[in-house]
C-alpha cells in the first residue's frame, strides 16, 4: 500500500471485497458496534488509510525499549479513534514520545532502515501460518480464530482447545517417580 492513499475506508473495502459502498459501511459498522460494546471508540469515517510499514517498525523499536504494548495501544488508537496518518514520520515520532522513547531516537530508526528486517521476519510468520487478514487470533500455534468476532465465538473455540488439548495419561503409574525430594523406585 502507498503511503498516501486517496480512497477512504468504504471505498478501499468495496473495491478490495468486490462490494457496493452501502455494504461495506454496513459492514464497517458491525465492527465499530462490536467495539463500542467492548469500550473503544472507533471512527471509521475519518481513518487515514496507510502504508503502516514504519508503524510496524516502530512497534519493534519499541519492543526494544520494553514499551512494545503500549507502543501498539497508542498505535492503534491514533488510527482507529483519533484518525492519525501513521504512515507520516512526524506523527509516529510524536506519538511514540506520547508513550515515553526518545524522540531523537525514533527520528533517526525512521530515517534509516532499522527494524526492517524484523518486520519482514514477522510478515514472513504470518505467511507461514496463513495469516492473510486481522484481526487474527493464534492459540497455540495450532488454532486460529480469524476476524473481528462476538465474544461467545471465543469462549467456545477455548473450550474446544482445552478439551482436546488436555494432557491424557495412557499407562498406570508404575515406573521410577521423581519429584523435588528425589525419586522413588516401585515395589514389586
Amino acid at each position: 500500500m502507498e503511503k498516501d492513499i486517496k480512497e477512504n475506508m468504504y471505498e478501499m473495502l468495496a473495491r478490495k471485497y468486490g462490494m457496493s459502498l452501502e455494504q461495506a459501511k454496513a459492514n464497517s459498522q458491525n465492527v465499530v458496534q462490536m467495539a463500542r460494546e467492548v469500550g473503544l471508540d472507533y471512527n471509521l469515517d475519518t481513518v487515514i488509510l496507510t502504508n503502516t510499514f514504519d508503524a510496524h517498525r516502530l512497534t519493534m523499536f519499541a519492543k526494544t525499549k520494553g514499551l512494545m504494548t503500549e507502543m501498539t495501544e497508542r498505535l492503534l488508537r491514533a488510527y482507529f479513534t483519533d484518525s492519525k496518518h501513521i504512515g507520516d514520520h512526524e506523527t509516529l515520532v510524536e506519538l511514540a514520545a506520547d508513550v515515553g522513547l526518545d524522540r531523537e531516537e525514533v527520528a533517526a530508526m525512521l530515517a534509516s532502515n532499522e527494524m526492517s528486517e524484523e518486520v519482514r521476519a514477522d510478515e514472513q510468520a504470518a505467511v507461514q501460518y496463513g495469516i492473510r487478514s486481522v484481526p487474527f487470533f493464534l492459540i497455540n500455534k495450532k488454532y486460529a480464530i480469524t476476524g473481528a468476532q462476538p465474544t461467545e465465538v471465543f469462549v467456545q473455540a477455548l473450550k474446544k482447545i482445552i478439551a482436546e488439548d488436555e494432557i491424557q495419561v495412557m499407562n498406570e503409574q508404575t515406573g521410577a517417580a521423581c519429584d523435588d525430594d528425589g525419586c522413588e523406585i516401585p515395589k514389586k
